[in-house]
């Protein structure tokens, strides 16, 4: 469904109607219903009529017919400009998606063989990830023969989660894929 509009000229009116959809909603001439349920421009219940009366209704008060309910029966048809229709729906979806948060995936990546310091460094750049809403997903990497002693390194991960177990809580525990083992941590609520 492009963004083009026709146009249809009525041999009857000197107006000119919008006669494409362009989102899902049938507007005008689109609207090849027997019977719909007509709603008025200030939202009053004008009852159910013939979509040829509705859309005759809507041209004499210079607005389009817009079909807001297609799958009830019969259908809800209501007579609004189309076009601060859309504009107004635009709006509301652009608010919507302004006020909800993206909780991003922040990585730290350990060694086995990891100093105490280096350690709290890693905890405090998780820590701040954390203030902020953010998962972590601590990721310890071995490589060659730390391999062979992956179970007994679990104990990193359990520190680095006991040093946050104050603001963090873990999300999934540790587990092992492939040369690295995982656990993602999200923020207490």
């Amino acid at each position: 469904m492009g963004e083009s509009q026709g146009i249809c000229r009525f041999p009857y009116t000197h107006h000119i109607w919008r006669c494409t959809t362009i989102s899902d909603l049938m507007i005008n001439e689109q609207i090849r219903d027997r019977e719909v349920r007509l709603i008025g421009e200030d939202g009053e219940q004008l009852g159910i009529m013939s979509s040829r009366e509705a859309l005759q209704l809507a041209r004499e008060a210079e607005l389009d017919l817009v079909k807001i309910a297609p799958t009830a029966k019969p259908p809800v048809c209501k007579i609004i400009d189309y076009g601060k229709y859309r504009y107004e729906l635009a709006r509301k979806e652009k608010e919507a998606r302004k006020k909800q948060k993206v909780i991003e995936i922040k990585e730290v990546r350990l060694s086995p063989n990891i100093d105490t310091n280096d350690l709290n460094t890693k905890t405090n750049a998780a820590r701040k990830f954390l203030e902020k809403g953010d998962k972590v997903k601590v990721t310890l990497r071995f490589r060659g023969r730390e391999m062979a002693h992956m179970s007994k390194s679990r104990y990193i991960l359990d520190d680095f989660a006991q040093a946050l177990s104050d603001i963090a809580v873990i999300d999934k525990p540790s587990k092992v894929e492939g040369r690295s083992m995982v656990m993602f941590l999200t923020a207490k609520r």
